[in-house]
């Protein structure tokens, strides 16, 4: 085997990962020295023999673990983009030791000993602000984790860990192979009456790239209601598509999703919380459950009232193509409908305007120099990890060099569902490391040749998780534990969601909503349509997401000891509860596929993307109001807030751009629930 890769800091320019020499082999032996080298490092923290000071204990704990953080970046990131069968086994097998890794460091008595001492004396060291709240922030880490466990206890919390990583790869693994099980295959191009050719186009690639040359695959998308929804005019193949999204992983993950409930309750209540809820926001900007259900129980009303409102419009819609029974595999389809006659909007009319290049060129990345001055250079002489990934070079308003971005936007059968972004390279002063993003999405590759055109909901896509690579990009802090996106779960999706505001300014939408092949502007008329059926669909929208936002609170507030028999009735039930058990609006998610909450980080923590839209809306509102140009509005987010990682309070950074606490009315009101 050659020399790994992983073993040295690269060389290329940002500290780019080198891709074309990374094989998977590399992997295995990158992660087990990593974590050698890691743990041996904390020893000689704890074996020091002078006292504990922030740099020999807080300071070295910060550099520690660089070979294994440098394996960790870019095997995750493979693992979700681009995941073979050797990176799902491996994830499979790494992913529990590096949890029992994590838990040796955390509950090593040595070293919170240390860190214990220090955080007693914490206002007589003379910190500076930053320091002072990192030191603070893995004292609290390290409680959270157990540290202050008896030895019985600790154990215990060491084997559930272990399983709980185990479960979370066997989930990702049996939902990319439901996915792939599931995919609908068509003979004839003619059964897709309704799409777009474009789209019909992007079904025969995405059947060529599956060895299934001269058919058609329509691929699972992980949310429930599957785009096409929206255009088949055929009603049974439109019932078959949504089945085959409800049913998928429930014989896997059903059992499964049960069973890491129940784990994460037991460790909950081992660190003395009454649920896992409890446990995980009372570190988020929410403080406590009630507070998040008392976020979700202003809006369901209101929201499953919006939606009768639109039932009604699409049953009669529906009545006059002689359907009484309006079904959820309907709604899509006859919303579209209506909209187009009340609105005289048709969302494929929009496609032609809205193709990949422009919308990323004169869109996103247009933006990005209106509002903070960026301008960006592909470097083609940048291999990234994936023939589809692009490499961009991102600059200062004056030149400097900021960053590197990666763009790797194209679904494929390794990738998993959704769009995310990930770091490459996490920005720190302290080991002098600049940042290098990447943002996933699943867009159907177009036949060769032909552009890739947009839904208006992949254009909002795009520009949302530009704003995660934003906040990763003008990351300006000296610890690796502050760095970019390592904020509290439910603030961390509210720079992003800002970033999505773009996609309609005025001066951006009109740079890039142009004709593909004339290059003529999005016609004005087309424009106030869609304007004007701003809040349409927001009912339905609107209570997808709460039902899905509900289902993980749910199975995350069962108490230790309380047995679960089934899933989907447990399901079913959480959501009549709540009052979203609404005919026609399945959740975003269901138990089975619900990715965020079972096999991701947002577990217990899926109400984050209503909670971070008040400050969003919020925010929106002040952009426009402020009576500071947009650059010099964008230099303060920028500045006070998206600059700043972890390093300060989450609502301290939004007060200090807002100047106020946070006001639920503009969410209300851009959701038609006022």
């Amino acid at each position: 085997m050659s020399l790994n890769p992983f073993f040295e800091p690269s060389t290329l320019d940002y500290e780019l990962p080198p891709f074309a020499e990374i094989r998977e082999e590399h992997y295995a032996p990158a992660f087990e020295r990593g974590m050698a080298d890691q743990l041996a490092e904390i020893a000689a923290i704890t074996a020091d023999p002078r006292p504990a000071d922030f740099e020999n204990t807080v300071v070295a704990l910060e550099r520690s673990g660089a070979l294994l953080r440098r394996v960790v970046l870019v095997f995750f990131n493979q693992s979700g983009s681009d995941a073979t069968a050797a990176v799902q086994e491996l994830d499979a097998e790494i992913s529990p030791r590096l949890a029992a890794h994590d838990d040796a460091i955390q509950l090593d008595q040595a070293l919170f000993a240390r860190l214990d001492a220090l955080h007693r004396q914490r206002e007589t060291l003379g910190l500076d602000a930053q320091s002072l709240r990192l030191l603070e922030r893995h004292h609290t880490r390290l409680v959270r984790a157990g540290a202050r466990l008896g030895a019985d206890e600790q154990r215990r919390l060491r084997e559930i860990n272990t399983e709980l990583a185990s479960g979370a790869a066997a989930f990702r693994k049996n939902l990319r192979a439901a996915n792939k099980e599931r995919a609908i295959v068509l003979d004839r191009a003619e059964e897709l009456a309704g799409l777009s050719e474009d789209a019909v186009a992007a079904a025969a690639e995405n059947g060529r790239a599956l060895g299934l040359d001269g058919r058609y695959v329509l691929s699972l998308k992980n949310i429930t209601n599957q785009p096409e929804l929206a255009q088949l005019t055929d009603r049974a193949l439109r019932e078959r598509l949504l089945t085959a999204a409800l049913g998928r992983a429930a014989d896997t993950n059903g059992p499964l999703a049960i069973r890491l409930a129940g784990l994460r309750a037991e460790r909950a209540a081992l660190l003395g919380h009454p649920t896992f809820a409890d446990h995980v926001i009372a570190d988020e900007t929410a403080g406590t459950v009630a507070a998040v259900e008392a976020l979700l129980a202003r809006v369901v009303a209101p929201a499953v009232a919006n939606a009768e409102r639109e039932r009604a419009e699409l049953a009669a819609a529906a009545a006059a193509d002689g359907i009484t029974d309006l079904g959820a595999h309907d709604w899509a389809y006859y919303a579209e409908k209506v909209q187009q006659s009340t609105y005289r909007l048709d969302a494929s009319a929009l496609r032609p305007y809205l193709e990949l290049e422009r919308v990323l060129q004169d869109g996103v990345f247009f933006a990005a120099g209106l509002a903070y001055g960026l301008t960006f250079t592909e470097r083609t002489d940048l291999t990234a990890y994936h023939p589809d990934a692009r490499t961009f070079e991102v600059f200062e308003a004056d030149g400097t060099p900021l960053g590197l971005f990666l763009a790797d936007f194209h679904a494929r059968d390794t990738k998993r569902g959704g769009a995310w972004m990930n770091e490459l390279v996490q920005q720190s002063e302290l080991l002098g490391k600049r940042p290098v993003v990447v943002n996933n999405l699943n867009i159907a590759k177009p036949a060769p040749g032909e552009p890739a055109l947009l839904s208006w909901d992949e254009v909002r896509t795009l520009f949302h998780e530009f704003g995660h690579a934003l906040h990763g990009l003008f990351s300006a802090v000296r610890y690796p534990l502050f760095s970019g996106t390592e904020v509290p779960r439910d603030f961390v999706e509210f720079p992003s969601q800002v970033n999505e505001v773009w996609m309609t300014w005025p001066e951006v939408l009109a740079n890039y909503a142009r004709h593909h092949r004339t290059g003529e502007p999005l016609p004005a008329e087309l424009l106030e349509r869609l304007e004007a059926a701003g809040t349409f669909g927001q009912g339905f929208r609107t209570v997808e997401y709460l039902a899905a936002a509900v289902l993980d609170l749910a199975w995350h507030t069962v108490p230790a000891g309380v047995e679960i028999a089934d899933a989907e009735e447990f399901e079913a039930a959480a959501l009549a509860k709540a009052g979203l058990d609404v005919p026609g609006i399945p959740p975003r998610y269901r138990t089975t596929y619900f990715s965020h909450s079972f096999s991701d980080d947002y577990s217990a923590g899926y109400y984050a993307y209503l909670w971070s839209e008040v400050l969003d809306a919020d925010t929106v509102e002040w952009f426009r109001s402020n009576g500071r140009s947009v650059r010099d509005s964008g230099e303060v987010f920028r500045a006070e807030l998206l600059s700043r990682g972890g390093s300060r309070d989450a609502l301290e950074c939004f007060r200090a751009v807002v100047g106020r606490e946070p006001d639920t009315t503009p969410l209300l009101a851009r959701r038609g629930l006022l």
